[in-house]
């Protein structure tokens, strides 16, 4: 049996299987997120480690003859957070999250800096961590001074797991700190930031060892041992996992809290200037591309809430039938952009409101103006060198199929759905400490899921929209003026 681990922004989720991949259960635990000032975004480790013993403890009592079993664990997380710990490994601030940008000018600062694009192939977003230790260095200096080591978000359960201090590759890509060619951490860059490679964990591939699971926990949780812990995976490389997404040209949109378009890639293809991510993937000698937009689900649960509803209650009021955009246009920048515009500053709006204008209207331009950011990250990535001929939908937000067909239509490219099943990023944790635990090859386990059914762009609405998009994309340019 093998237990994957998810660390989301709002939640933890645990998933056990069994070695032929059929999945015996989950469960999952909450978390929220806080923001004492405007653009910061912060969860104590604390909170993570009760989350995932909850999620854990929840699985291992509805299944506890197979959860006995277990002998591999695979992590996935939230990428780019902050977590810094002193010596003796105690945490000396909550961790600064991926979605924080605190950090705009530490980052453009770096990014000013030629060695940065040149040996990670990325832009240094205000979201990666390098630029929140500059900022912490020059804010919190007490802090920094204590610093000994800096983990990413599902390394910290890693180090309350195993009590080793490792990072893999598909999350370190996000650090600012990785020659990502190499896959290896780079000096220069790390002293850029006042640190050493001793300030940072051991790297290891997606689907190798990390450690072992703790005596105090094999005893906790009634397991007989040894369980290994794989390196596991940033939370979209692990969806790409799940899926089988590990070769050229195989793609996915992610509909979650922030939006995903993701790209397999046999070499490093870097293009920074177009925004877009270039990152190590999970599996030795692969790596992907990536466009990000911070606010996909996460913009219509906003909407949700000022309308005093739920998302589901919102989707079920439009219905299943595409319209064409009404005139109303939404900008889902609720904190700053990243893909393709790197900008986080920039907020979002509404435009076009009229009399006429009623909840449902609204509803629907929330979701085109995700499509629409969507498209352009996947119009970066066409830029980047990505062949994009289709792509699979996963994410909570993919549940809606109206949102699906306004991301068909803008992206004018067929979007497959996986058949029922479970394929996100905690299944590809745990296939990824299938391989770690067993040996496996990542051909014989990172299979794809078959299609249960493809949406097609709407012909009759593909001019509506693209004139649509084309007003999004003249709104995001007067609205960064001012």
């Amino acid at each position: 049996m093998f237990l994957g681990l998810d660390l989301g922004t709002s939640g933890v989720r645990a998933l056990l299987m069994e070695e032929g991949q059929a999945i015996v259960g989950s469960a999952s635990a909450p978390l929220d997120v806080a923001r004492p000032h405007a653009g910061w975004s912060e969860q104590p480790a604390a909170d993570w480690i009760a989350a995932a013993s909850a999620a854990i403890a929840n699985v291992r009592a509805a299944h506890p003859k197979e959860f006995a079993a277990i002998c591999g664990i695979g992590l996935s997380g939230q990428m780019h957070g902050a977590t810094l710990y002193d010596a003796a490994d105690r945490p000396l601030r909550p961790s600064i999250l991926w979605n924080d940008t605190r950090a705009a000018a530490e980052a453009a600062e770096l990014d000013a800096r030629p060695d940065f694009r040149a040996v990670t192939g990325n832009i240094v977003f205000p979201g990666f961590t390098a630029p929140k230790l500059l900022w912490v260095a020059r804010h919190e200096p007490e802090i920094f001074q204590q610093t000994d080591c800096v983990l990413l978000p599902k390394d910290a359960l890693r180090l309350w797991l195993t009590g080793e201090r490792v990072s893999e590759m598909s999350d370190a890509s996000g650090t600012s700190w990785l020659d990502v060619a190499a896959r290896d951490w780079s000096d220069p860059l790390l002293e850029a930031t006042g640190l050493t490679r001793d300030h940072m964990p051991r790297l290891v591939e997606g689907s190798e060892a990390s450690g072992q699971l703790r005596d105090e926990l094999l005893a906790d949780w009634g397991l007989t041992g040894p369980v290994i812990v794989a390196g596991g995976a940033g939370d979209n490389a692990a969806s790409a996992i799940g899926m089988g997404m590990v070769h050229d040209g195989q793609a996915f949109v992610s509909l979650g809290t922030s939006g995903v378009v993701f790209a397999a890639n046999d070499a490093f293809c870097p293009r920074p200037d177009s925004a877009v991510h270039a990152f190590c993937h999970a599996l030795p000698g692969r790596w992907h591309q990536m466009g990000v937009i911070l606010s996909a689900t996460d913009a219509l649960n906003w909407h949700a809430r000022i309308c005093g509803m739920e998302p589901a209650a919102l989707d079920r009021e439009i219905g299943t039938v595409l319209a064409a955009p009404t005139g109303v246009t939404f900008l889902p920048y609720l904190s700053g952009e990243r893909t393709p515009h790197n900008d986080a500053r920039i907020r979002g709006m509404f435009a076009g409101l009229a009399h006429e204008t009623d909840r449902p209207a609204l509803t629907r331009a929330v979701m085109e103006g995700v499509a629409f950011a969507l498209a352009d990250n996947l119009d970066a990535l066409r830029q980047a060198g990505a062949s994009i001929e289709r792509v699979t939908a996963v994410g909570g937000g993919s549940q809606s199929r109206y949102w699906l067909k306004a991301i068909a239509t803008a992206l004018d490219l067929p979007v497959d759905l996986p058949a029922r099943g479970d394929f996100g990023a905690a299944f590809g944790a745990a296939r990824l400490g299938l391989m770690a635990a067993t040996g496996a090859s990542p051909d014989s386990v990172c299979t794809t899921p078959p299609v249960d059914e493809t949406i097609a762009p709407q012909a009759g609405l593909r001019d509506a929209f693209r004139g649509a998009h084309a007003r999004f994309r003249q709104l995001y340019e007067a609205l960064r003026q001012v």
